[in-house]
């Protein structure tokens, strides 16, 4: 029985110290460069003449750049605003990024929209897990990929944490 215990408390001590280590942690300054591929869906009012409003709700994965690391085959959705004058104008949202293991990084972001594309500025809002208190800001390029409102992204953040 004392042996069957024994092996019981050495494979749980052996899990925790695989989590432990699995459990990336991040430096305490730098910047995580990603892309993410998304599904747009959303709504445009015309309220003037070529002039919109309008939401939208994306989805997606992200991919860092190194093919590894922070925020690496994670999942991603956004929602946001928009104003549009004659094909060109600006959005608001906000977004939530995260790495398979569940800590998730919060932003809040603006930007410009053109016939071409959108770009911008996220800010990072919060963060849980390895990003709790994490501080930062980057820029941000789409452009759409499809017809039927696929967009592909590129994304830098650099942060600080405490």
């Amino acid at each position: 029985m004392s042996k069957t215990v024994a092996v019981l408390i050495a494979g749980i001590s052996f899990a925790a110290v695989c989590a432990s280590v699995g459990a990336q942690q991040l430096p305490k300054s730098g910047s995580i460069s990603f892309h993410t591929g998304w599904k747009d869906a959303f709504e445009v009012n015309e309220v003037a003449e070529k002039r919109y409003h309008g939401w939208d709700h994306s989805v997606g994965s992200t991919f860092n750049d190194r093919g590894a690391g922070p925020l690496h085959l994670g999942p991603a959705n956004c929602y946001s605003a928009f104003f549009v004058v004659e094909g060109n104008g600006s959005n608001k949202g906000y977004c939530a990024f995260g790495d398979p293991d569940g800590d998730r990084l919060f932003t809040e972001f603006t930007g410009t929209l053109s016939p071409n594309g959108a770009e911008g500025t996220n800010t990072i809002a919060s963060g849980t897990g390895k990003y709790s208190g994490i501080t930062g800001s980057g820029p941000w390029k789409c452009k759409l990929s499809g017809k039927n409102g696929e967009l592909q992204c590129a994304q830098r953040l650099d942060y600080k944490l405490p």
